[in-house]
């Protein structure tokens, strides 16, 4: 079935995510995608026929890089107000070293504040349609899906996807990360869900169908910790290899040794010194054809649009965010 008419899903390729434009009189856009994809984001947001300056409202499914980069231009640019769960709203506002996981995943996000924080219940009203926001905690502790009862829909951030699962961060969402995903995965299935859409791919025709197969990995993740970490590590160094198309062979092991998430996966996962993960590592980025070698550098497989160089207008680390 098609997307009511009051829905727009902009379906982006990484480094950005999709993002929803809400109709109504006060239209509410739903994430931003990543920084540097601003101006296409802006583009897109004209093109569906809604003046930038008009928003009434982003409203962040979660604090990812991928999700809120675009807050800053829609902020200081248009006067835009963002909204987050109270959670995240806190750490992001206060500027704590934590926000975002910024730091730890090594990539950069532009300063914003948080102007309306969101709890499990809160209704947003476009003049349209009303959504009523739901905690559904596990990708982050703060992530929120959006939901329409009206027409059964679900705005879901990346709490599932049609073809994969969100990954799991147990170094900074908690240990508990899986069980809460679980929990949240069932507090969906109690909901009528006709259709859905979510931070990366194709929206879900039978949203039950994708969620109940999110809920099978996950519960075969609660006896093998490893498959969580291989999945998360996987995923955020690819990543890293879009943000800079590619990495020269003599920059991989220096890379990988320098960065948090690395040492916390291959010291308390994978019982190895990290030196020690660097080769099995890689042989499972490129047996998982999640990265190869291209021409002496290590680029990513999935499609992606490179950032293009100098594009941040504003400081990119928390830490400077107030600088």
């Amino acid at each position: 079935m098609p997307p009511p008419a009051w829905l727009h899903l902009f379906q982006r390729v990484f480094p950005s995510a999709n993002h929803v434009l809400v109709r109504g009189p006060r239209p509410i856009l739903v994430d931003t995608g990543f920084g540097s994809d601003f101006p296409a984001t802006e583009a897109l947001v004209r093109a569906a026929g809604v003046e930038p300056r008009r928003l009434a409202l982003v409203v962040n499914t979660h604090y990812h890089s991928d999700h809120i980069g675009g807050n800053y231009g829609f902020q200081t640019g248009y006067g835009v107000s963002i909204a987050a769960h109270r959670w995240e709203a806190g750490v992001i506002n206060r500027r704590d070293p934590e926000a975002c996981a910024s730091a730890w995943l090594d990539q950069p996000i532009e300063p914003y504040r948080v102007d309306r924080l969101l709890s499990d219940g809160d209704e947003l009203n476009t003049g349209e349609v009303v959504l009523q926001v739901v905690h559904t905690p596990g990708h982050t502790l703060g992530h929120i899906s959006l939901y329409a009862p009206q027409d059964g829909v679900l705005i879901g951030g990346d709490v599932f996807h049609g073809d994969d699962v969100a990954w799991l961060n147990p170094f900074r969402e908690g240990v508990g990360a899986i069980e809460r995903a679980l929990e949240t995965l069932d507090k969906l299935a109690r909901l009528r869900l006709t259709w859905a859409c979510s931070g990366h791919g194709r929206p879900m025709d039978d949203p039950l169908a994708s969620l109940d197969a999110a809920r099978r990995r996950y519960e075969g993740w609660l006896t093998a910790p490893e498959k969580v970490a291989w999945h998360g590590a996987k995923r955020i160094f690819a990543y890293h290899l879009m943000l800079c198309d590619g990495l020269p062979e003599a920059d991989v092991a220096p890379y990988l040794l320098g960065r948090a998430w690395f040492h916390d996966y291959a010291v308390h996962v994978f019982g190895l010194l990290p030196q020690d993960f660097v080769a099995p590592f890689l042989v499972e980025m490129r047996r998982s054809r999640a990265a190869d070698w291209r021409a002496g550098r290590l680029v990513a497989l999935t499609p992606y649009h490179a950032p293009p160089p100098g594009w941040a207008r504003a400081p990119t680390r928390v830490a400077e965010w107030n600088g």
